[in-house]
């Protein structure tokens, strides 16, 4: 997964979108992905401005609006792409068209066999996540 860190967004005012110049370069460089068969998902996100979170101090649910006045670094928006190492999803990231303020941070998920067999087996209720481990290795 490759993650989008914009500075600034951070106290971007909610429905700050980029310029038609930023999203067509953007849009050029998904076709790309899309082309070489490695691109699984993508998706813009608003700003925090626009977002809540939801915090469990002593179990309890507690929900902050955004902006958060403690936020350093927040999404932008992400890639969820299918490459065989972390040298090429670091190959594929240096290729983003992204500006001086953005920085894109490469994570890895995690593989429904990658968790010890107790996790699983609390897991196995839950078909989806092995449905979405079996998509990923099969796309």
């Amino acid at each position: 997964m490759m993650l989008m860190i914009p500075k600034g967004y951070e106290t971007a005012e909610p429905g700050t979108m980029p310029d038609a110049k930023a999203v067509a370069a953007m849009m050029k460089y998904n076709e790309s992905l899309q082309k070489a068969g490695v691109l699984l998902a993508l998706d813009g996100l608003h700003p925090p401005s626009m977002g809540a979170r939801v915090s469990f101090s002593g179990g309890k649910p507690k929900v902050t609006d955004g902006p958060f006045a403690e936020a350093k670094e927040v999404l932008g928006g992400y890639w969820m792409i299918q490459v065989k190492s972390k040298e090429e999803a670091i190959e594929w990231a240096s290729r983003c068209p992204a500006s001086d303020n953005e920085m894109i941070e490469i994570r890895q998920v995690c593989e429904f066999s990658e968790f010890p067999a107790d996790v699983q087996e609390a897991a196995s209720k839950f078909p989806e996540m092995q449905a979405q481990a079996g998509q990923r290795k099969g796309s």
